[in-house]
């Protein structure tokens, strides 16, 4: 009886034994394994002051771009506003200058009318004391008016005495002169003018034949 029991003891024991045993479970890692890490992971687990020096790089590469944009655009602007600058002073000078050429075409038949009053009183006798101040205001007349052409860039085209040119002469009239060579001017009916280097009136001239 006793015996039993010393083995029913010591059966007891040794499954208590092999419980343990079973629990403490002995995990051996080798050192010298590899072990592979996702992507996702790495990356996640990336230096983050790295990651914001990639962005802000981009970020300035991109506004580079949009600056170099904006740059060609406003000069491309500013060109053609220079352009029509250009354009508009070409505009208003010669706005201006056809202003000016129609004032003095008006004014030159004025000035016709004055050489010929002067031109009849030289051909007549002596004036008298009454026409002689009346003469003379219309010498001034002649003079200021001359004055005031010259200052503009008008100047007379010279036409007694000279061949005829038709970009300044427009030959009234041909007649037989024994002493001139054919072509030349000998009378002025008109005379023509030059604004600047334009004619603005051909003189009017009669030729020899």
């Amino acid at each position: 009886m006793i015996n039993k029991e010393i083995k029913d003891q010591k059966s007891s024991e040794e499954g208590a034994g092999s419980d343990e045993g079973s629990k403490n479970v002995d995990i051996t890692v080798d050192p010298a394994q590899e072990w592979e890490v996702p992507q996702e992971a790495s990356a996640a687990g990336s230096d983050p002051l790295a990651q914001r020096v990639a962005e802000l790089e981009a970020e300035v590469s991109q506004q580079k771009e949009q600056a170099g944009r904006y740059r060609d655009e406003l000069l491309r602007k500013a060109a053609e506003f220079e352009n029509f600058r250009k354009q508009k002073e070409r505009e208003s000078l010669m706005a201006a200058s056809r202003a000016l050429e129609n004032v003095i075409r008006e004014l030159l038949p004025v000035m016709d009318d004055v050489k010929r009053v002067l031109q009849f009183a030289s051909q007549s006798a002596e004036p008298s004391a009454e026409a002689r101040p009346y003469i003379e205001a219309m010498e001034l007349v002649k003079k200021n008016l001359e004055k005031w052409l010259g200052d503009k860039g008008v100047k007379a085209i010279d036409s007694k005495g000279m061949k005829l040119d038709v970009n300044f002469h427009e030959a009234i009239s041909q007649i037989d002169h024994p002493e001139a060579e054919s072509e030349t001017i000998i009378e002025e009916y008109q005379t023509g003018y030059l604004l600047g280097e334009k004619v603005i009136r051909h003189a009017k001239v009669i030729v020899a034949r």
